[in-house]
């Protein structure tokens, strides 16, 4: 197989989204784009398409957010929808005011998710898509509509990572992209069989997305070319595919 360079460009021109804004439609316009391009989508606009924005102020607090939020130091209208996209508190500091769920996708992370930068409205919230895989595999097509290509199309969000300072991009929804590499059962550069590696393609990409962006650019989609062989033309298993079985996880 031979491997050459990647790069990656922001698609600018994209207009405010609201609820209901064909994102695929718009980023096929704006950018040229070849069915082995991936296209990286910030969570933010596909849950604002999405309709996923709440108004604090539509949420009446239980008695369980009341005194978690009373112990966090957090809104306990923002606590409660946190416990509502919850299945479980993982971990709570409160000292710094931390909380840490897993959401009802699978996902380990802090306030499940629930964002409220780059959101109009001062109370007002963006929670995750209701199912990111479902969601790119829409946008995938909404492009192919447009543009007749069928690039892979991923959605990424923000995550902190344990034992590292700092967050980075990850993959929650994908579709046409191979997210898990397996090497195991193959050989080294020097003939010993690989037991463990297993490259999260999908997260790399995300975060290789990230760095064409910057945060406050209003730029939320690039296009990654160049990773044409991690690219299928079935949509696949998604990011779903990637979690981490409870029974296999020596951390939580």
């Amino acid at each position: 197989m031979s491997i050459s360079g990647f790069s990656a460009r922001p698609v600018e021109g994209l207009p405010e989204v609201d609820e209901g804004f064909n994102l695929g439609a718009a980023i096929a316009n704006l950018a040229g784009l070849a069915s082995g391009d991936v296209v990286a989508i910030s969570q933010k606009v596909v849950s604002k398409a999405e309709g996923r924005s709440v108004g604090l102020g539509s949420i009446d607090p239980g008695d369980e957010a009341a005194q978690l939020a009373q112990e966090l130091g957090k809104d306990p209208r923002l606590v409660e929808l946190i416990l509502r996209e919850a299945i479980t508190v993982v971990r709570t500091d409160l000292e710094r005011g931390i909380l840490i769920t897993e959401t009802r996708h699978g996902f380990i992370c802090a306030n499940s998710g629930i964002d409220a930068s780059n959101v109009e409205g001062e109370d007002t919230v963006l929670l995750l898509p209701e199912d990111a895989d479902a969601s790119a595999r829409r946008i995938r097509d909404e492009i192919e509509a447009i543009a007749s290509v069928r690039p892979a199309v991923l959605v990424s969000d923000s995550f902190g990572r344990a034992w590292r300072t700092g967050q980075a991009e990850v993959a929650i929804g994908c579709a046409g992209l191979i997210v898990i590499d397996d090497w195991r059962g193959r050989t080294d550069s020097h003939g010993r069989e690989l037991a463990a590696t297993m490259i999260a393609v999908a997260d790399q990409v995300a975060a290789a997305a990230d760095l064409a962006r910057d945060k406050t650019s209003r730029t939320p989609a690039v296009i990654v070319s160049g990773l044409d062989r991690y690219v299928t033309g079935d949509d696949g298993p998604g990011c779903v595919s990637q979690l981490r079985e409870p029974d296999e996880d020596l951390f939580r």
